[in-house]
């Protein structure tokens, strides 16, 4: 149920605050004081589109909040859990701040959501119905799922049964039906794409080799200038025709140290250091020979290196920009030549795939067509017996079933019928029914869904519109009835659906040259009279009126 609604900034609302019981409420006021701006408000809360149009003039933003307890709804507990508040247990608190620049933000128990995970909570709290739920019902297309809505969870898995079958046999009916049509460019496809693997496969790619060649053809290119600096330097170090070489020159110093150093440890120390340099130095003098006797230049090698860094560029610009991208590139290619290749693919395997796909969701409807049928039975036996309880004993409800194509909702169509008399015989209902015979047929729809639907609130905007006298009093009854299975909230102008009500609050306006605000007040007993006595009597409040809605609100 609904326990208590904030509302801030929001049209003519500067601020409210309502709280609320079970059973039955209603809201009263004048025309325009703001009524169904509540209902509004508490749509919105619910996951409805905003407007910066509802912000209040001058205020920045406008804010919204309920406090919802739920209990026995086992559904919304796993989507919680589904959408992450796993310690929910009974309690959810919902707001919604609307911006003047048109921004929104959504929360659930003070934790950020969006729109549609705020929309797919709010469906199973509160259920909204207005004047626009006849259009509903005047609209066929609306029928089917009108009666779905009547439907159990056995009557769910099998809808979801059917469902899956259709988009199965949806599905491989379309790649037959492509692969019928366009074997040429399927082939043309296979072609190009056993190409390109064959040229990536060719090419044996490694990926460090990139670099590798690069650094191997600048050496062989300045292979001349390499060659002089390797021959200056080992000159440098031991030239055998010289005997200044460096080498020398450290042997001799090694050799003069070496002699000294019993002398001094500091003789010692320097003689060591210069035995150590020496052999270093020897070392490289010999590694700079070998490099000498092993360096040629192999004109060849260096074609060879051309080409190769040549296709490779040539694979990166058609594949790449790198040869990691390359490589990826040929798996996508061969994935792809498997999908098309492979015998699931082939036009007699698909073929086949469609026929037994297209067995099963005949099947699949011959079940969902029972069940639905077994279910407007229900619903034709309920609404009679509703339509009874509002003067419409009369009257008698049919859901007529027409073979129709295979859509995911089923391959046949639904329409409701009504026969408002005995002898005129069934039509359909959107040519048949009076504004007050729909708004009576809707409350005998929903309150044939309410039993049903899991909701944790109900509110009806003026569903009683165009009725009177004992009708009304019918009406009144029935919304009171829906409200002891729950809780239901209502907007009303009758005085017997006003005065049935458990609780009564009154929505006024005050305005001034400035600015108009609404504000919203309980009413006690007393108070609830004199209301009742005016939508009976007029401002005129004779001791008759008053004694008649006293009796109202007593029975």
């Amino acid at each position: 149920m609904l326990q208590e609604i904030s509302i801030k900034n929001f049209a003519i609302i500067e601020e409210i605050h309502l709280s609320f019981e079970n059973g039955m409420t209603i809201l009263t006021g004048e025309t325009g004081a703001g009524k169904s701006i509540i209902i509004d408000a508490m749509n919105l809360l619910l996951g409805g589109r905003a407007s910066s149009d509802f912000v209040r003039h001058g205020a920045t933003k406008a804010e919204i909040e309920g406090l919802f307890y739920f209990e026995k709804t086992p559904e919304l507990k796993n989507l919680l859990q589904e959408l992450g508040f796993e310690e929910v247990e009974s309690e959810l608190i919902l707001r919604r701040e609307i911006f003047a620049n048109g921004r929104s933000v959504c929360r659930i128990n003070g934790q950020m959501v969006n729109l549609s995970t705020l929309r797919q909570i709010g469906e199973f709290l509160v259920d909204i119905h207005g004047q626009h739920d006849n259009q509903e019902l005047m609209n066929a297309k609306n029928h089917l799922h009108l009666l779905d809505e009547f439907g159990d969870e056995q009557f769910e898995e099998k809808k979801h049964h059917y469902k899956s079958k259709f988009e199965r046999f949806k599905t491989l009916r379309q790649q037959l039906t492509l692969r019928q049509k366009n074997e040429q460019e399927f082939a043309q496809r296979i072609e190009i794409l056993q190409f390109q693997a064959e040229e990536i496969e060719a090419a044996a790619i490694n990926l460090t080799e990139d670099e590798q060649l690069l650094h191997r053809r600048e050496k062989l290119n300045n292979i001349k200038s390499i060659a002089d600096a390797l021959s200056v330097a080992y000159l440098a170090l031991d030239d055998e025709d010289s005997d200044y070489s460096s080498l020398n020159n450290i042997r001799t110093t090694m050799s003069e140290l070496d002699a000294i150093s019993s002398y001094d440890p500091e003789y010692q120390d320097l003689a060591d250091k210069t035995a150590e340099s020496y052999y270093v130095l020897e070392d490289v003098a010999a590694q700079l020979q070998r490099i000498m006797s092993d360096l040629e230049f192999n004109p060849s090698e260096l074609l060879q290196i051309e080409d190769r860094i040549l296709s490779l560029n040539t694979l990166k610009k058609k594949y790449g920009p790198e040869l990691t991208d390359v490589l990826n590139y040929l798996e996508k290619v061969q994935l792809e030549l498997s999908e098309l290749t492979g015998s699931e693919n082939d036009s007699e395997r698909l073929e086949k795939a469609v026929k037994v796909a297209q067995k099963e969701l005949i099947e699949a409807s011959k079940v969902l067509n029972i069940a639905r049928h077994e279910i407007a039975q229900e619903l034709e036996k309920d609404i009679k017996h509703e339509l009874a309880d509002l003067y419409m004993e009369k009257a008698d409800f049919k859901v007529q079933f027409e073979a129709g194509k295979f859509s995911s909702n089923g391959n046949e169509h639904v329409e409701f019928f009504i026969q408002t008399n005995p002898g005129e015989g069934f039509k359909p209902l959107a040519k048949t029914a009076s504004g007050g015979e729909l708004s009576r047929l809707m409350l005998a729809i929903k309150s044939s869904f309410s039993r049903r639907e899991n909701k944790t609130a109900i509110v009806f905007d003026e569903v009683d519109t165009g009725v009177s006298g004992r009708v009304a009093q019918a009406i009144a009854n029935k919304i009171y009835k829906i409200a002891t299975n729950g809780q239901v909230l209502a907007i009303s102008h009758l005085p017997q659906v006003v005065a049935i009500a458990d609780t009564q609050f009154y929505i006024e306006k005050a305005s001034t040259d400035e600015i108009t605000t609404s504000t919203v007040r309980k009413l006690s007993f007393d108070e609830r009279v004199k209301e009742v006595a005016k939508m009976l009597a007029g401002d005129d409040l004779t001791k008759e009126a008053l004694a008649q809605a006293k009796r109202l609100l007593s029975h």
